[in-house]
């Protein structure tokens, strides 16, 4: 326990001494820790804790590599997707565009690892965030690269009819999905 109170002294310290602490988080200050980042990330969980500043952050991240190609980086990011997803409850952030987009690119990550994981990290994304048309998109892509073009279908027409929006984001995917073509959305589309 005293090991504990000790840290969070230290910490506490830290961040005292820091310039502008009661400011907005700045998403471009970063740790001097470029590790494992872990300085950025106890300063958004202690300051903001808001899922603005963990996408910045985590998009940040994956700009260092290639998670496809990184393996590292791969479990670097799924650790620090894990982390945010943990630290943003979803009854606070469901209606949060940022927070949606975290979920579905946790998702997304999970699925280079274990595709039933990301079924089941889609399906919560899905589930806090369904207004948002890309999240039913993300999953809809996601069971379409599983080849289950049935189960595509019919998330892209729940999302319709949960008014899930822009709703033309959804129409243009149904209409990808009947024209027989790999991705939903073009990158112009998303």
């Amino acid at each position: 326990i005293m090991s504990i109170m000790n840290r969070v002294r230290n910490l506490k310290n830290k961040y005292k001494n820091e310039e502008n602490i009661t400011d907005e988080f700045n998403c471009t200050k970063i740790s001097a820790d470029t590790t494992d980042n872990s300085g950025t990330v106890n300063q958004i969980m202690m300051t903001t804790n808001n899922p603005e500043d963990w996408l910045c952050f985590l998009l940040k991240l994956e700009k260092k590599g290639v998670p496809q190609m990184d393996v590292s980086l791969l479990n670097r990011l799924i650790g620090r997707y894990s982390q945010a997803v943990a630290a943003l409850p979803a009854e606070k952030y469901s209606q949060d565009e940022s927070y949606a987009r975290i979920l579905v690119r946790f998702a997304e990550l999970k699925a280079l690892q274990d595709p039933e994981e990301a079924r089941d990290q889609f399906h919560l994304a899905r589930l806090n965030c369904k207004k948002f048309a890309f999240v039913h998109v993300a999953f809809a892509q996601f069971e379409l690269s599983q080849e289950n073009e049935k189960k595509c279908k019919q998330i892209l027409q729940k999302a319709v009819e949960c008014s899930a929006v822009p709703l033309e984001l959804l129409e243009t995917a149904l209409q990808n999905l009947h024209l027989k073509k790999k991705q939903l959305l073009s990158d112009e589309e998303k």
